[in-house]
C-alpha cells in the first residue's frame, strides 16, 4: 500500500476510476434493459446482482493478471489473422450482445412481446441475471486488459473498480427509470449495443476501433434524443 503517499498513483487512480465508469456505461445499459422486462419489485434486484456479478468478475480477472495476459497470446490463425483467447471471448460476446439486442429491436418493431409465452420466458429473474453474467464477463476482460496497461498496482485496480462499483450503483437506478419511461431511448439504447456488439467482434479479429469515436457517436445521439424529448414535452403543454 506504499501508493497511498504517492501522488502519481493517486492520478492513476482518479484516471482509472473514471475510465471504469466509462466502460461500464456499457453494462449499465444492457442491465437496464434486461432488468426492464423483469416485474417491477424484481428489478432492483436484478441490477444490483448485474453490477454486482460485475465487480466480481472483474476482481477474479485482477487477481489472475498472468492468465489474463496470456490470453492476448495468439492460438491460431484464421486467413492471416491470429485469434487469441482474448479474441475468442470479444466476438462470442460481442455476437451475443448483437443478436440480444436485434432480438429487442425485433420485438419492439413487431408489435410486442410474441404472446405471452415470450413475456413469461423473459421476466424469469436467474435467466436475466444468467444473461447479465455472460455479457459482464466480455466486458470485465476488456476492462481489465485496459487497467493493466494502465496501472502496476493491483490495489489501485481494485480501488477504481470499488469505487466505479459504487457510482454505478447510484446510477444504475435512474438510468433505468429514464430508459422505461422514454420508448425511443430505449430503441437508441438497443441500438447502441448493436455498435457495441460490433466493435467487440471487430476487436476479436484484430481490427482495432477507437472507442472514442464510438463513444462520441453515442454522446451526439444522446444529445440529439434529448432534445427531441425536450420539444416532444414543451408540444404537449
Amino acid at each position: 500500500m506504499d501508493w497511498l503517499t504517492d501522488p502519481n498513483a493517486w492520478i492513476g487512480l482518479l484516471t482509472l476510476t473514471v475510465l471504469e465508469i466509462v466502460l461500464g456505461v456499457d453494462n449499465i445499459i444492457f442491465i437496464s434493459i434486461l432488468a426492464g422486462k423483469l416485474p417491477e419489485d424484481q428489478r432492483a434486484k436484478a441490477r444490483r446482482l448485474g453490477l454486482l456479478g460485475a465487480f466480481v468478475t472483474r476482481i477474479l480477472l485482477l487477481l489472475s493478471i498472468a492468465w489474463v495476459v496470456r490470453l492476448t497470446t495468439p492460438l491460431f490463425t484464421v486467413a492471416r489473422v491470429g485469434v487469441s483467447g482474448r479474441g475468442l471471448i470479444l466476438i462470442i460476446g460481442g455476437l451475443f450482445l448483437i443478436a440480444k439486442a436485434v432480438h429487442e429491436i425485433h420485438e419492439k418493431v413487431e408489435g410486442g412481446e410474441h404472446g405471452e409465452t415470450a413475456k413469461q420466458a423473459a421476466r424469469s429473474l436467474a435467466a436475466v441475471v444468467a444473461q447479465i453474467m455472460v455479457i459482464d464477463i466480455v466486458f470485465s476482460l476488456d476492462s481489465v486488459i485496459t487497467a493493466v496497461g494502465m496501472v502496476d498496482q493491483v490495489s489501485i485496480m481494485i480501488a477504481a473498480n470499488v469505487i466505479a462499483l459504487g457510482i454505478m450503483l447510484m446510477a444504475s437506478g435512474p438510468i433505468s427509470h429514464f430508459v422505461d419511461r422514454h420508448p425511443t431511448v430505449k430503441m437508441l439504447a438497443l441500438s447502441f449495443l448493436v455498435l457495441i456488439g460490433t466493435n467487440l467482434v471487430a476487436e476479436g479479429i484484430g481490427q482495432h476501433i477507437p472507442k472514442g469515436y464510438t463513444y462520441f457517436a453515442m454522446a451526439f445521439s444522446v444529445v440529439v434524443e434529448m432534445l427531441n424529448i425536450r420539444i416532444r414535452s414543451r408540444a404537449r403543454t
